[in-house]
Formats: C-alpha cells, structure tokens, sequence
C-alpha cells in the first residue's frame, strides 16, 4: 500500500524528519489560499499528488510566483490524468496537491531504506545524485549509491550514518544532522512496517539545512492489520480498480499484460501456473489466488473479477484440494459459468480431495469447458484456447 506524499510528511513531521511547510489543496481556490496560508514572496511549487515517481518530468511538479498563477497551475493538475514511466499508459487522475513554499537548494541528495531479500536485512541507500535521475544513476553507475546493511539485532548504529554522511561530502554539522535523519527514518521504517521509503530528493540548503522536499512510503500490507489508521489513507483512485474489488471478496489479484486469465488456489502454485503458461508460449493476464480455503461463492466473484478484462481470450483454473473438495469447487465453476455467462474457453485442472467427483460434475455440466489431468496438459489447453 503507498500513501501521497503529503501523507508521508505527516508521518516524517511525528518522526522529527524536517520537511518543508505544505498545505495540501484539493481545488484552485484552496491552492491560492494556500499562498496567504503560507506566505513567502519567493513563490511555490505545486506538486501532484499521485502514487508515482517521474511526476517532474511528466510535468506534475510546477512553480507558481503569484497567488493568481498558483491558482492557474493547480486548476491545470487537478483533474488531469498524469502519465510517467512508473504510471503505464492510462495515467494517474491527480485530485489533490501539495503547495510549499520554494526554496533555494545548493545540493541534491538521495536517501532511501528498503528490504533486500536476498540479505534478508534493512539496507540504507544514499547518493550525491539525488533528484529526477536517481533511477538513471541506480542502472548506469551503481558506484554512486552508497549502501549500509543493517543488523537486525543492533539496529541502525550512528557511525554507520556518519560514514554516509562524510562520503557524501558533508559538513560536520550537516553529518549529525543527516545522522538524525536517518535514525529516525529507520525507526519510522520499522515501526510502521515499510517496505521501501524515500527522500528523492534530501536537499541542502542555501542556509546549510537538510531538508526533505519529496517523500515516498510503501507499506508492508501483510502488516496492514497491526497499523488500522493507515486504511484511512488509502486511496482508491490510485489503484487498479480490479485489485481494489478483489481485496473486498478476500481474493489476491495483481493485473498483468497477457490474455489468460489465471484463478488458482496457493500462491505458490499460481506462480507455478502462470510459469507453465509463458513455457508454452502464452502471457498470464492476471494472478490471482483465492486462498487455500476458497468457496464456491469466492470462485463465481473471481470469475466476474477475471471477465471484466476485455483482453482475456481464455480463463484457466487450477486448483488442488487439500483443506478444500475439488468437487465443491466444480460446483462452484459450474454455477460461476452459468451466472456469469462465460462465452470463452474455460480449461479447468483439479487435483486432490475428491477430484474425480468434481473432474465428472465438470464433464456431465453441457458446459464448454474444457478439463485437464496435469498443470502442463492445461497450459498446454489454455494457450492454444487464447490463439
């Protein structure tokens, strides 16, 4: 789950993280009165509030020297559809934005926590190359990007952040100052359970200050039940709206490009699925893994859930009864088909508990679909159904 960025700097303000002063408008006329709220007679930015980096480039971060020019620049964002490499084609729709005031920056930074998994360990990031070409600088001179691994059992040690702070050239105080920094943004990453968190960029001041001008935060969601208030800042808008209806039936969807649509049982054997089907020349449209004790009532919503994708050419189902009859689940596509009117292949691999029973329910339903006895057999199916 992301929160905004506004949302972000709340959390850096409880967490002694310095940002900007901001106010966050959600039309023109709060955008200009944003001006007198927060004064300054060096003008603002207006910055679009929405779930993706690039927005600079894309033209989602704008400057404003008046109070009228502010209010043209926030009516121009508000409303739109944001487009940026980490957006895809179809954009975000922008429905608020962040004003601060400008300020005069000397140097750009970079700073950043996330989980290596295979170091199963909290590593600190850190680049003098800080600003709208970190992604470049990450994939053509990783030398520049300083990295501290974290122990778990200590913590975050201050030397560690110290040995950042001086290999990026900083001034004595700057280093203690970048030490707090990131002691608190480590504990902000753990207590709440993060998964990535960015200052993109850390800047320096005229004045010699740090200061966090933009801010990214990922949230754990398999941690989401220790942290509640976060789902009040969740926003919709800025989620697939297939994965935001599967979350309310307890289904894990994630779209994806292809066109066979995927409804598995496991998450580990919905990876295996979606695997066979790209050996055998296909490309999965979705995953999307309806749990281990899935219901007939879940299997006729995942289908409604994997038709609503117009691009899907055929529907394959895998399902292996361990906690869960195969031939409750049979029961459950027969009556899904039915209902929703299913019109293309449907290709359909039952293993496990009372699999026989469901496999001879599936042949003696009059229904076009299709059975399987092996995940390859069905894959094999599934592609040449999607041709």
């Amino acid at each position: 789950m992301n929160l905004h960025e506004y949302q972000t700097k709340q959390l850096f303000t409880n967490y002694g993280i310095p940002i900007p002063n901001g106010v966050v408008a959600h039309s023109a006329q709060e955008a200009r009165a944003a001006a007198q709220t927060l004064g300054g007679t060096g003008g603002w930015v207006v910055k679009s509030q929405v779930h993706a980096g690039g927005r600079g480039k894309a033209g989602g971060i704008l400057r404003a020297y008046t109070p009228a020019e502010l209010e043209d620049l926030a009516s121009r964002l508000l409303g739109m559809c944001l487009i940026t490499p980490q957006t895809g084609p179809a954009g975000l729709p922008v429905t608020s934005v962040l004003i601060e005031p400008l300020c005069t920056i000397a140097r750009e930074l970079y700073l950043g926590a996330v989980i290596d998994r295979a170091r199963e360990r909290i590593v600190m990031m850190a680049s003098s190359a800080g600003g709208m070409d970190i992604e470049e600088v990450a994939a053509h001179h990783p030398e520049q990007l300083l990295t501290v691994v974290v122990d778990p059992v200590v913590g975050l040690q201050a030397y560690q952040c110290r040995q950042i702070g001086f290999a990026l050239d900083l001034t004595a105080v700057q280093v203690n100052n970048l030490t707090k920094i990131m002691l608190n943004l480590y504990r902000l990453f753990t207590e709440k359970d993060a998964s990535l968190l960015e200052i993109n960029p850390l800047v320096v001041t005229a004045q010699g200050d740090l200061l966090a001008i933009d801010a990214k935060f990922t949230l754990d969601e398999n941690a989401l039940y220790r942290h509640p208030a976060f789902e009040a800042l969740r926003d919709t808008s800025q989620e697939d709206e297939k994965e935001t209806t599967a979350r309310q039936f307890g289904l894990n969807y994630i779209t994806l490009d292809g066109n066979i649509a995927c409804m598995v049982n496991g998450a580990g054997l919905a990876m295996a699925t979606m695997d066979l089907i790209k050996l055998h020349g296909g490309e999965p449209a979705n995953f999307l893994d309806v749990g281990g004790g899935t219901t007939a009532a879940k299997v006729a919503e995942a289908f409604k859930l994997i038709l609503s994708d117009q691009k899907v050419k055929a529907v394959l189902v895998n399902i292996f009864g361990g906690i869960v009859r195969c031939d409750l689940i049979a029961e459950g596509i027969i009556n899904a088909v039915r209902e929703v009117g299913v019109t293309i292949p449907v290709i359909v691999r039952l293993e496990g508990t009372h699999a026989v029973q469901g496999k001879e329910l599936l042949r003696n339903s009059g229904l076009s679909i299709i059975t399987a006895d092996s995940l390859d057999e069905a894959a094999r199916k599934a592609v040449g159904a999607a041709c």
